[in-house]
Order: C-alpha cells, then structure tokens, then sequence
C-alpha cells in the first residue's frame, strides 16, 4: 500500500512549499524536463500534448478573425533590429547572437529572434505598394530565445514556444480596432478552454511592449496569489512602420503610413494551467485541454471477460471521438488510481466484474473525486456531459478564487496591511508617476500595477502613495 501513494508523497503541499509543489507536479507529470542547454527545456509528450491542443484551439479562433499563418527567419540582422530605437533598446540585454558561420566570423552579427516585428516590416516595406495591399493580418507558431537570467519550467525560459500575430492596417481606428479583438480571443480561450478567469486592461507606461503605443494585457490570479501575464496585445501606432518606410498609395493617390499591431499567447499557459487548477495530488486539467480527457481503468482484470468488456468500452468511445486510454497494465489499481490523478486527467472510468453483471461502470472525476454510477449503454453519452460538467464546475470555482481575492485600498498603510493579510489584486488609485509606482512596489515587497481599469468606478480620486490627484484606477498584485 506504501507503495500505491508514491507518487502522491512526492509532491509537496501547495500551502508548505508553492514553488517547491509546482516544480514537483511538473517533474512528477513528467512535462518537461531541463536540457543540457542551460535555461532551455525539453518539452515532453505530457507537456507537449496540452501545448498541441491549445494551439489547435487559438489556431481556429484565430482563423475565424481572418488571421493567415506565415513563417519568417529565426535569424535577425543587427541593422534590422536598430532600426526601432526603443524596440531595440527594450531587447538589448535579452538578445542572443550569431557572430560565425561554420569557422567563419560574420561580417554582420544576426540575433536570433526575440520577436519578429523587424522581420515582418522589412518584408512589408518591400511587397506593400497600395491600398488594395492592405490589411495583413499574420501570424506565426515559433520559438523565440530571450537571454533570461533566472529560469523557471514554461513560466519563464530562455527558448520557448508561442505564436506571434502581426497585422498592419490602412487606418489609426482599423488597427485599434484589431488590437482589441485579438485581445478578446485570448479572453475568451482562456475562459472557455482552460477555464481561467482574469482580469484585463491596458498596461501602464513602463510596463509597455518596447515600440508599443499602448499594451493590453490579461493578468490571471495564481493559487498564490501572484499575478501571472498571460496574453498580450499591442497597438504600435505607426512608430514601426515610419521607421521602416512602409508606405502605400491610397485611393486618392496619396502616400499613407500603415498602423501596426502585434500579439502573442505562449507556453507560459501551461504554467497558468497547473497553478491555477493544479491540487497537491498533481495536475487538474480542464477536460477541452486534457490530452486524454478518459482513462479505463479495469478492476480485477486477470477474472475472465473484464480485459474483453474494457476493450469493448475503450474502442466504443474512441469511436465516439474522446481522447480515451486504458490502463491495463499490472499495476495494483491503487497505482493506477495514482497516477490518473497526478496527470491530471479529468475522469477515470472504472470497470469489474460486478460492475459488467450490472451492466454499469463507475466514472470517477478528477476534480472532485466524485463517484457517478452510470449504465454500460449510456456511458457514451453521460461521459459528455459529466466533461463538460466538470470544465463548467472548474472555472466557477477559479472564478470563486479570484473575486475572493480582489480588494480595495485607499492609503498606503491600508495597501501594505492587505498585501499581508490576503494574496490576491488589490484596486488602488495611482497619479501615473512611475515613482509613485516603484515606492509602492519597494513598500509592499514587490506589488505593481499590473492593468489599469478603465470601466469600474474609482475607489479614490488621490494617489495610492503620494496622495496627488490619480489618474488612473489600477489593479496591483505581485506577479511572476
């Protein structure tokens, strides 16, 4: 019986050890794993697997909004990315370099790609010419490498895996307007796909897109009580365009500058996915990102016709289309039972000789633990609706977390004493001076803004710190 809890006494407890319980789920999980190269991960089929299925499911929001996919070179070179002056100085300390080719050195150095928006400019600045060129809205799948110093697995690497959107427009109003959208699919895969909720807003000054003239952002509550960015979507103006001489010919024969945006969502959800939902037996996925949202499971499987009447079942639902595995393996079912819970998929299904003489078989969920008895010919059925059941159920609890943990402050005794008290967001008003911001942050041991709010009404009309009139209402955490 020791044995059978292995796999659960691995795991330190998430209210003991929070980083020491995450690093635990995505190594017993097996996720991920370091490589030889320092700061850069191995994904594994577990992890990869989640990854494979949220791309599947933003690639066709995406589509739906008329995005293309394209892909562009990994390599950059250094007199493209000098060309934006703040996009280059916001990169500088995070950029890698290709200085030779085989044995030979480089007459110019290439960067490889933190992000690719001089990429996508220098080859509209080329293929552009008229209006009827107009909009393009692109996107790629890609890894980028940024030169991070402290590493943590999905959260925060030197490579890692996302996609990044860039459009350019004929108009100010078209590319605001896509801006927002594509924030609003990252909103809406988020809720409805990995059953996260979050709060949302434009980021303030210093805490932009290098190059950006505004950021938005999607800020999702951990178990924590850390913020962590989930998705971003910028609004570049025409900064980036003018500094790579993109240009078109409109209807009334003039030369326009194009409006650019750009947007990206990265493996850093799967972080989201384990911190927001994760229990300290292991992983708790939301079943539209389970790679196997069923696990059979047979009990006493040496009796005669169990084997049989679980291979039945097994194939009658693959038939039906779940993503559906068994498990018939020698291990004790206590094992079994172990390990579909640390991987977290969101239902097992049960079956023995008492359950094959009662024509039923127990599905056990996830999330819960609860126990549902369901009849052999109505399991194909009842299996969907307890899934979605259970992805309704695990996003009304998130969301239970996280209006938990939202609270007001009016002074800054009053914000420091709640950032003790409680972990979570905090609403606070603030004047915009970046000064302001960074005594806050030294105040409460690392508290910032992570967005402002635009549509709630103010809890103040005076700075959080200096007590000046604010000008804006801003949601503060601390984050990752």
């Amino acid at each position: 019986m020791a044995s059978e809890k292995k796999l659960v006494k691995s795991i330190t407890s998430r209210d003991d050890n929070f980083a020491q319980w995450y690093t635990d789920v995505v190594r017993e999980a097996e996720l991920c794993d370091y490589s030889s190269v320092k700061g850069c991960l191995n994904y594994l089929p577990n992890g990869y697997a989640i990854w494979e299925l949220i791309q599947a499911d933003l690639d066709a929001r995406f589509k739906a909004t008329g995005v293309e996919n394209v892909y562009l070179p990994m390599l950059i070179p250094e007199e493209l990315l000098e060309k934006e002056a703040d996009h280059v100085e916001g990169f500088a300390p995070e950029v890698a370099w290709v200085t030779h080719g085989g044995m030979e050195r480089l007459q110019e150095r290439f960067c490889i790609r933190p992000t690719s928006e001089t990429l996508f400019c220098d080859l509209w600045s080329k293929t552009v010419q008229s209006y009827r060129d107009l909009p393009k809205v692109w996107n790629q799948w890609n890894s980028v490498l940024r030169w991070e110093k402290t590493t943590r697995p999905f959260l925060r690497s030197r490579e890692f895996l996302w996609q990044e959107g860039h459009t350019i427009h004929a108009t100010y109003e078209e590319a605001e307007e896509r801006t927002i959208q594509m924030l609003n699919v990252y909103e809406d895969c988020y809720r409805e796909t990995l059953a996260i909720p979050f709060v949302s807003g434009r980021k303030a000054e210093n805490e932009k897109f290098a190059g950006a003239q505004d950021t938005y952002t999607i800020e999702a509550l951990m178990h924590d009580g850390k913020a962590l960015q989930s998705a971003t979507s910028h609004f570049f103006g025409s900064g980036f365009a003018d500094a790579f001489n993109i240009k078109y010919v409109d209807k009334d024969n003039q030369l326009k500058s194009v409006y650019e945006t750009s947007w990206g969502w990265s493996t850093r959800s799967i972080g989201a996915l384990i911190m927001v939902h994760g229990d300290d037996s292991g992983l708790v996925l939301p079943p539209h990102v389970a790679p196997v949202e069923c696990r059979v499971i047979p009990i006493a499987q040496h009796k005669e016709g169990v084997l049989d009447r679980a291979d039945a079942l097994l194939k009658e639902l693959k038939d039906a289309g779940y993503r559906v595995k068994i498990d018939d393996s020698d291990k004790s079912p206590g094992w079994k039972f172990s390990e579909q819970e640390m991987l977290g998929i969101p239902t097992r299904i049960e079956i023995g000789p008492k359950d094959i003489e009662n024509n039923q078989v127990v599905v056990v969920r996830r999330d819960t633990r609860e126990k549902i008895v369901v009849a052999l010919d109505e399991i194909v059925v009842k299996l969907r609706e307890i899934l979605e059941t259970i992805q309704q159920d695990m996003y009304k609890r998130a969301e239970q977390f996280l209006q938990e943990h939202i609270d007001t402050a009016t002074t800054l005794p009053e914000l420091i004493e709640k950032f003790k008290e409680n972990r979570g967001f905090i609403k606070a008003c603030w004047c915009g001076d970046e000064e302001c911001e960074g005594e806050v942050k030294y105040s409460t041991g690392g508290a910032s803004t992570r967005c402002l709010i635009e549509d709630e009404e103010w809890v103040s009309d005076k700075c959080i710190y200096c007590g000046k009139p604010a000008k804006y209402m801003a949601y503060w955490g601390k984050s990752y």
